[in-house]
């Protein structure tokens, strides 16, 4: 019995985007794949510098945020797999971060986060 095998080569991230609330990776292959900023909340509760930081880890195999303390990986993405942080870590994780007040928890940021994406969907 002959046996054919394909060596598939993992997908690998060449650059990183966020706007609109979503994070788009753009694939060596020329593909993207975006996921909604929501499913990586220390993301969605980064500032822009904090979002633009960031570097490729594995030789494009992830993304790694260092004043996040965040990584993603492309496999991740393209399975369509959110953060798995728990409720409780994230909320050490803003406590520590000590917001000035005024900003948003991080339950009310999910769901003004919602709120936006709902009223782009009717426009």
């Amino acid at each position: 019995m002959v046996v054919s095998t394909v060596d598939v080569e993992a997908p690998r991230a060449v650059g990183v985007e966020i706007a609109d609330g979503a994070l788009t990776a753009t694939l060596a292959d020329g593909r993207s794949i975006a996921a909604l900023l929501e499913w990586f909340p220390r993301l969605l509760h980064a500032a822009p510098d904090e979002r633009r930081n960031w570097r490729l880890i594995g030789d494009g195999l992830g993304v790694h945020w260092p004043d996040l303390d965040e990584d993603v990986s492309v496999e991740g993405l393209l399975a369509g797999r959110p953060s798995r942080e728990g409720a409780q870590s994230l909320q050490r994780w803003l406590d520590a971060r000590r917001a000035p007040s005024g900003v948003l928890s991080c339950r009310e940021c999910v769901k003004e986060s919602r709120r936006r994406e709902r009223e782009r969907k009717e426009q």
